[in-house]
């Protein structure tokens, strides 16, 4: 199964393929007309490309390259051939676009993989195989610092180590820093033997926020490794729509209710598929997206 990453502009996917023979990526084409346009037919999407193609051909602009060689899955679930451009192809198209819409596309397409996300994201892709986290380990906050360690290492001073200054998020104070290493050592204890402890154990360590920055993203690959070592279950973040991921979450500081229905009814048994876990990351991600 070829390696396939989603991005996200303005709340739109764009899905992108690995080619493994000449070590790039290939992106949707329809996927870029949707983001930029903020078109949600796909077939009204598809007969713009159709049209587009049509108009460069006659302009003159050449593509350079364009492939059908790799499936996305369209409205009706199923798989099948679709166009899609490389990195230099994006870049021509989104220059030559009929109209100005292009313009923050092409900003955040050149700028996104050159940010502190996106350079941790590049890294979180390759956890799954670093096989890093023992066992024995699972649940634990030596657990949670190697994951941050891994992910944000060579990107921010504090990758890997518990913050020593208080922080707040929308008014919310999160665990103090002086009492921390304490309220650790509680969460740490909790038992990960069902669903409801898992949940529990991962709602407390949300309130905990035990680092400067990157919480969200790690503590959700720690719940997954809990959730596959006791129950042999994962998540399928791609069922959990953002909006609803980040109300029941800010809900979940008084009643974890919404947040256990969310997650439950996302849980998938494959736990050791690649794809489960690259998505995962590419909605962990997108989650914290402004």
């Amino acid at each position: 199964m070829s390696k396939i990453s989603i991005r996200f502009f303005n709340d739109r996917e764009v899905r992108a393929v690995w080619d493994e023979e000449n070590s790039k990526w290939w992106f949707s084409a329809i996927d870029i007309i949707q983001a930029i346009n903020n078109e949600p037919d796909y077939v009204k999407a598809g007969n713009y490309w159709r049209w587009l193609k049509k108009k460069f051909s006659t302009d003159n602009v050449q593509l350079v390259s364009v492939t059908h060689d790799f499936k996305f899955k369209a409205p009706d679930g199923k798989e099948r051939a679709a166009d899609a451009l490389d990195y230099d192809a994006v870049q021509i198209m989104a220059k030559h676009f009929p109209n100005n819409n292009a313009v923050n596309f092409l900003d955040w397409f050149n700028y996104s993989d050159n940010t502190i996300d996106g350079q941790s994201k590049k890294k979180a892709y390759t956890f799954l195989q670093s096989n890093l986290v023992a066992d024995k380990d699972i649940g634990t906050t030596k657990a949670l610092l190697q994951i941050h360690a891994y992910i944000f290492g060579g990107l921010y001073d504090f990758a890997g180590k518990i913050r020593t200054v208080n922080i707040s998020k929308g008014g919310f104070k999160f665990a103090a820093a002086e009492y921390l290493p304490k309220t650790l050592e509680k969460i740490e204890k909790m038992p990960e033997n069902t669903f409801d402890e898992i949940v529990d154990k991962y709602v407390e360590m949300n309130v905990a926020h035990p680092f400067r920055e990157g919480n969200g993203r790690t503590t959700r690959i720690w719940l997954d490794l809990m959730l596959k070592r006791s129950l042999k279950r994962c998540v399928d973040w791609s069922q959990i729509n953002k909006y609803d991921y980040l109300s029941a979450m800010s809900e979940s500081i008084l009643d974890s209710t919404k947040i256990n229905g969310l997650l439950k009814n996302a849980l998938t048994d494959k736990i050791n598929d690649r794809e489960m876990f690259m998505k995962g990351i590419d909605y962990s991600y997108y989650y914290e997206e402004a």
